[in-house]
């Protein structure tokens, strides 16, 4: 898909969600800013909190919830 692509900085578990039952940072359709907070990647028991680079609507959510990523593997398209 065209659009920005906001890459995992790391290898981890992909959630969505900054804890079980809460809602999900981000919806497709969104507007985010850079700085807004897309996701959270678990990593050695540390929560890394990924951030938007780019400003712009969230056209796709490319990774499903716990599932494992992989270090530049896309997890949002921006445009």
């Amino acid at each position: 898909p065209a659009g920005h692509k906001v890459l995992s900085p790391m290898v981890g578990t992909f959630y969505r969600a900054p804890s079980p039952g809460n809602p999900p940072f981000v919806e497709v359709g969104q507007r985010v800013n850079v700085g807004d907070t897309l996701c959270i990647i678990e990593a050695m028991k540390m929560f890394n909190q990924i951030e938007a680079d780019k400003a712009g609507t969230v056209a796709a959510i490319l990774v499903e919830n716990g599932q494992p990523v992989e270090y530049g593997q896309p997890l949002f398209i921006i445009e």
